[in-house]
């Protein structure tokens, strides 16, 4: 008797079963960096403090109910994004791309959080400048490895790029302001 008309298709599915779990792995575990990030990011911001409302802010500072709103929206896309690209290139089987890939994330992660510490736990506009063209310069590189693993998801990471240039534009301008 001849198995393999069985044993073939649910070989198929079990390497299907694998590879999807493997996948939700991997977003999974992009997701929690990135909303460890947001946690880290929002318990260092504190908008509320008298040295914060105390500075001079540029005509280009967007209203406070922006920031959350955009920083949500922006941490779900990296999530997103990333994450699938980083299931994509595994299942490729692209362990090089892979590893640069997560070790882009990583930079761009605690590069992000770091400027909220800089920013508002260190009241060193200076250093948080320089820190914002860092993210903006690793937010650009993201969008690019993203797009090499799939052009179209790539574009949809490009608002977390123009935001962290913005973002870089309004710190620089808010340092030169209060100097």
């Amino acid at each position: 008797m001849d198995t393999s008309a069985v044993t073939t298709p649910l070989a198929r599915i079990r390497d299907t079963y694998r590879s999807m779990d493997q996948r939700w792995r991997i977003i999974g575990t992009t997701s929690a960096a990135v909303v460890g990030t947001a946690i880290t990011g929002s318990l260092a911001t504190d908008t509320s403090s008298t040295w914060y409302r105390r500075l001079n802010k540029p005509a280009i500072q967007p209203p406070a109910w922006v920031f959350p709103v955009a920083w949500t929206a922006l941490y779900v896309d990296i999530a997103t994004v990333v994450g699938r690209s980083l299931a994509d290139l595994k299942e490729r089987g692209d362990e090089a791309e892979y590893s640069e890939l997560r070790t882009a994330l990583a930079i761009n992660l605690v590069l992000n959080a770091g400027w909220s510490a800089l920013f508002f736990k260190g009241k060193t506009l200076g250093p948080a400048t320089v820190e914002a063209a860092a993210l903006a310069v690793s937010s650009a590189d993201l969008v690019r490895r993203s797009r090499v693993v799939n052009p179209t998801r790539g574009a949809f990471l490009l608002p977390y790029a123009a935001w962290t240039a913005f973002a870089t534009v309004l710190t620089a301008t808010i340092w030169y302001q209060n100097r």
